[in-house]
């Protein structure tokens, strides 16, 4: 019972992307109400889809921008939004076993009846109790990666996900606050970060430009004509272990590859919207 009433708590601040970006940006003292509700399109897995879950999309989001606030030069920020990626993704796979929002939720979460499958098989409660276990597990798990000593990379880290941002305008905070998703998330090889990214900015842009509108006027037209550019880059392929050919070991194999060119003509093409 206390799981769902901290559960509930936590997410009274909005979807469970928007929950968890403003519950660390809380903790760190600096909220951020465009970035927090953008991050509402994580929900169900990004867009409804599955994949990973809003709760680690949003909490990622913040400790990006604690990163970028902690850490002058750019390319530390980056490795560093990156590792505490990575040990946020340790401590949810700890407690659930998974990061998929499928596999927690074991249904479908596309078309317009979702939210009352959730309600009705009960699985609101269950990302209700997750929700609220996890929530001081996450500032945790940040904290610990931000301040990870053992870490190690060359100079000039770069993310794909901050290239995508940098490339539609963003500012330097707002290209760290999506570093983490470099690689699909953490440099899991999971969903594509540069996807994750350029629809939480395209969110952004959209609230940016239209004060005073509630986000659910944003047009998912947006994100279909984005959805589509990013399908014909990847033949449909979502996973960036499957785009790339590869998993990447490390920080500075990532960077070196986003240096080389890796990912140019999908980063251009999702920048380009």
């Amino acid at each position: 019972m206390k799981a769902i009433k901290d559960g509930l708590k936590v997410l009274s601040r909005g979807t469970c992307g928007t929950a968890f970006v403003s519950l660390l940006n809380a903790e760190y003292g600096i909220p951020n109400e465009v970035a927090e509700v953008a991050a509402s399109p994580f929900a169900g897995g990004l867009l409804n889809k599955g994949y990973q879950c809003g709760m680690i999309g949003g909490a990622v989001l913040a400790a990006g921008a604690e990163s970028y606030r902690r850490n002058k030069d750019t390319g530390t920020a980056i490795a560093m939004a990156i590792t505490a990626t990575q040990h946020l993704m340790e401590s949810f796979r700890s407690r659930t076993n998974t990061i998929s929002c499928r596999d927690i939720t074991e249904m479908d979460l596309s078309g317009k009846l979702a939210p009352l499958k959730v309600l009705f098989t009960g699985k609101a409660f269950t990302c209700l109790k997750l929700a609220g276990k996890w929530a001081p597990e996450a500032i945790k798990s940040a904290e610990e990666g931000l301040t990870d000593d053992t870490v190690s990379f060359c100079p000039g880290s770069v993310s794909c996900a901050s290239e995508v941002v940098r490339k539609m305008g963003g500012t330097e905070e707002e290209m760290l606050m999506v570093a983490g998703y470099a690689g699909g998330l953490g440099l899991s090889g999971k969903e594509c970060g540069a996807l994750s990214a350029a629809i939480w900015y395209k969110m952004v842009d959209w609230i940016k430009k239209n004060p005073g509108k509630s986000a659910s006027s944003f047009d998912s037209d947006e994100t279909k004509k984005m959805l589509r550019a990013f399908y014909v880059q990847t033949d449909s392929e979502v996973q960036c272990s499957k785009i790339t050919g590869r998993e990447f070991k490390d920080i500075d194999d990532h960077s070196e590859y986003i240096k080389n060119g890796g990912c140019k003509k999908l980063i251009d093409a999702l920048a380009a919207l």
